[in-house]
């Protein structure tokens, strides 16, 4: 059951001023000089009213979206925290869209590539703001994604000049056996219209 930490103030903030960020932590210690080149795996989640959503993977066809205090995702080091939007809807509101998004992040649909913790994010954060999170924050899934469709096309076009090759040897070429027929029986008939068309020996006179 999500929206346990549900955090309400006792001030009301405005419509279209509650903020809505994006926690990034860092996965592996390398990231640490992977950051500065533009590289680096990580992970995120979404804080709004005091509460950070992110989704994880487990075997069970139950939801993968779970909640814990901002900044304090364990298992991962907290790199940095970004402002992403504004968003109108209140906690109540906030618990109900994430209620009835969960029913699309099960854990078991989790996937490092196409479906991870940062797709959800962005998932989310354009829900709630029409903002998309940083490119860098999922770099290395797209990277992973697209070498995998490079290796698919590279593979399809390794296939097609070999049918081609085998299609126009068969049509061009006809078999040895009746083309060495053929060309003898051609030899045999300009032979024979050569005697024929040889004048007559005149006789030996003694």
């Amino acid at each position: 059951m999500l929206c346990r930490m549900v955090v309400v103030n006792g001030r009301k903030k405005k419509p279209g001023l509650v903020p809505v960020y994006l926690n990034v932590y860092d996965l592996t210690p390398i990231n640490g000089y992977a950051y500065w080149l533009g590289l680096g795996v990580y992970h995120s989640g979404v804080e709004v009213h005091g509460v950070e959503y992110g989704f994880g993977a487990h075997e069970h066809s139950t939801t993968g979206i779970f909640e814990v205090e901002p900044k304090q995702c364990p298992g991962f080091t907290f790199r940095k925290s970004i402002l992403i939007g504004r968003t109108e809807l209140d906690p109540q509101q906030v618990c109900a869209f994430m209620e009835k998004l969960a029913k699309g992040y099960c854990g078991n649909t989790y996937h490092l590539i196409t479906k991870n913790c940062n797709h959800f994010c962005n998932d989310v954060c354009v829900r709630l703001t029409r903002r998309s999170i940083p490119s860098w924050v999922n770099r290395l899934a797209r990277f992973e994604l697209n070498e995998a469709k490079v290796r698919q096309v590279r593979s399809k076009e390794e296939k097609i000049p070999e049918v081609k090759k085998l299609r126009s040897r068969s049509s061009r070429f006809p078999p040895s056996s009746s083309l060495s027929s053929s060309g003898s029986l051609n030899r045999n008939r300009r032979g024979e219209r050569r005697r024929q068309r040889l004048p007559p020996t005149p006789p030996v006179s003694a």
